[in-house]
């Protein structure tokens, strides 16, 4: 379906707009993003369209909306790699790279930072149609330690009220549900570090069209959220999760979110980047499982969840895409 314009037919020059740019494939359209942010080169080499802030304005259909509050400490590694999965969609989307109002990175340029983010508060009264939030590095720390998460607390409770479908991931994903539902956090023994194998539990949800029944997905965490511990009758389903690390996946329909504990957004070398970091800081970290072949850290890994990724957050994409409004003002 060609995204919405507003009238239930295309507008001729939107047609003649589509066909100079993208020919008779709908199946191409692209991320706009900030002209100079360093994710446009890397995806524009991997085949990602990405589409020139000029070009965008000069067409007659209203892009989706999608915010990313990145508390990630590697923040332009993160944005490109979700920039890549939700630009790999049929559909045009508007990337907001949206940071906490009052904490400092530290290992972010700030001259990036200034560049490319807007602080939560300047963008609260602003509404979107999709919202991601992702982990963070404070998994040991009680949720009401961490320097931010007042300001975390706000923005959740504004996703209720200013955005249509929303993604959590990793500690994201946990502090949504202790916020929401109050659902506890739990450390573990050790790290689940590794790729590990998953099971499809609701293959009729929007969300896992296409999903195999078994697949294999990036963890990286030092905590866990239980399957034991999810209220009932809040009506949270369980949509995947892994005989050894537990949950993976679960929907929120009265919050619209979806939680992903684990990471099928990362790269193909990001486990591996993160192992040789814990060994050169002098941290006591395990190989990851089933990541690199014959357990061996000399050779270079296989991606083995690439097509799962882009199938989850295409769907992301899709289902917020046929149930967004055109104008907020409608519903709200």
């Amino acid at each position: 379906m060609w995204p919405k314009t507003g009238n239930e037919t295309e507008p001729p020059q939107t047609k003649a707009l589509r066909l100079l740019f993208f020919g008779k494939d709908r199946s191409c359209l692209p991320i706009k993003i900030h002209d100079n942010l360093p994710a446009r080169a890397v995806l524009e080499a991997e085949g990602v369209m990405v589409m020139r802030e000029t070009d965008a304005i000069r067409q007659d259909i209203r892009p989706l909306r999608i915010g990313l509050l990145n508390l990630m400490p590697d923040k332009i590694a993160t944005e490109t790699q979700f920039a890549r999965l939700i630009g790999a969609t049929p559909l045009q989307v508007e990337l907001s790279l949206i940071r906490i109002t009052n904490h400092v990175a530290r290992n972010t340029p700030m001259e990036h930072l200034i560049s490319f983010y807007r602080p939560w508060e300047e963008v609260q009264h602003e509404r979107f149609d999709g919202f991601l939030v992702t982990g963070a590095p404070v998994e040991h720390l009680p949720f009401e330690q961490v320097s931010y998460w007042d300001e975390l607390r706000r923005i959740f409770d504004w996703t209720q009220t200013h955005v249509h479908r929303s993604l959590n991931v990793c500690w994201g994903a946990q502090a949504a549900l202790h916020h929401f539902h109050g659902v506890p956090k739990h450390d573990l023994p050790e790290k689940a570090f590794g790729i590990f194998t998953h099971h499809t539990l609701a293959p009729a949800s929007p969300y896992l069209r296409g999903f195999s029944d078994e697949f294999w997905v990036p963890v990286s965490r030092w905590t866990e959220v239980r399957r034991q511990d999810l209220p009932e009758g809040r009506g949270l389903v369980v949509l995947a999760e892994s005989p050894e690390t537990g949950l993976c996946l679960v929907d929120d329909p009265l919050c619209r979110a979806v939680h992903m504990f684990n990471h099928l957004e990362y790269d193909s070398t990001t486990l591996g980047a993160e192992y040789h970091r814990d060994l050169d800081s002098g941290s006591e970290i395990k190989v990851p499982r089933n990541y690199f072949p014959d357990n061996n850290p000399a050779r270079k890994p296989e991606n083995r969840w690439r097509s799962q990724a882009h199938l989850l957050f295409g769907n992301w994409v899709n289902e917020i895409y046929q149930t967004t409004p055109f104008d907020w003002v409608e519903t709200r």
